[in-house]
């Protein structure tokens, strides 16, 4: 790692390009506590500094995404959900109509909870408290009291509701989305994702995804959503999908 970090730097020093030590980290991604203890993160330097060596409970950054060494993702999911009580906030008293407060709320908050929601496992009660901040939000975008019966912005429009869009929706979506993107070109990434599916059905004891949908409808959400497919399938079940 340290020649990797060397090369780096003749790189940047050649080009003219600056790293700025401040923001760069070391993270060792191992779950073995007792490894870890054994073998301490390896000192490494860049520019003449040592880099700063992150806790296996420690989240940082990457990619968008914030989580530890040892793939707890909370972070990121506190992130999404404070984004969305500040754009939920933000249309308090607003002074536009309610479609386009609306707009604005789905852009932001729903927005915030799309990008990561094919990638992080949400529990079912997670899901239930998101949703609770959105139909908060659309109350706000119409300027109803939160007294107001939750029911007008989860109904669909054939059962007089306004049929908003709220976390089940979306993480359906962006897990169909996920799905396509991966599986659209022969390469790498469609073989990983097809050797998750034979994974899971595996693990299911299933012989086809049609037949893991099925599957689906004898569990509740947290007892089947350990893997991408899992997931994928028990929010096609729930949505009525197939």
């Amino acid at each position: 790692m340290q020649k990797l970090l060397n090369v780096v730097q003749e790189f940047t020093a050649w080009c003219g390009m600056q790293i700025n030590v401040k923001k760069t980290y070391l993270l060792v991604i191992d779950n073995d506590k007792k490894r870890r203890k054994q073998e301490p993160a390896p000192l490494l330097t860049i520019n003449g500094e040592t880099l700063q060596a992150m806790n296996l409970d420690d989240a940082c950054r990457y990619l968008g995404y914030w989580g530890t060494g040892n793939g707890d993702m909370r972070a990121t999911k506190e992130v999404v959900r404070q984004k969305i009580i500040a754009a939920r906030d933000l249309i308090k008293c607003h002074p536009l109509t309610p479609e386009l407060a609306t707009e604005l709320f789905t852009s932001k908050g729903m927005g915030v909870f799309r990008f990561s929601a094919a990638l992080i496992e949400w529990s079912e009660s997670e899901l239930n408290d998101v949703k609770r901040l959105c139909v908060q939000a659309y109350k706000n975008a119409w300027h109803l009291p939160q007294s107001t019966a939750s029911a007008l912005f989860i109904f669909p429009k054939t059962h007089a509701g306004k049929e908003s869009t709220l976390p089940m929706a979306v993480l359906t979506q962006e897990l169909l989305l996920h799905a396509e993107r991966c599986m659209r070109h022969e390469d790498v990434s469609k073989k990983i994702m097809l050797a998750g599916l034979n994974r899971t059905l595996d693990e299911w004891l299933c012989d086809s995804f049609v037949e893991l949908i099925e599957e689906m409808e004898l569990w509740k959400w947290d007892d089947a959503t350990g893997d991408f497919w899992s997931r994928l399938a028990k929010a096609l079940q729930q949505s009525n999908i197939s």
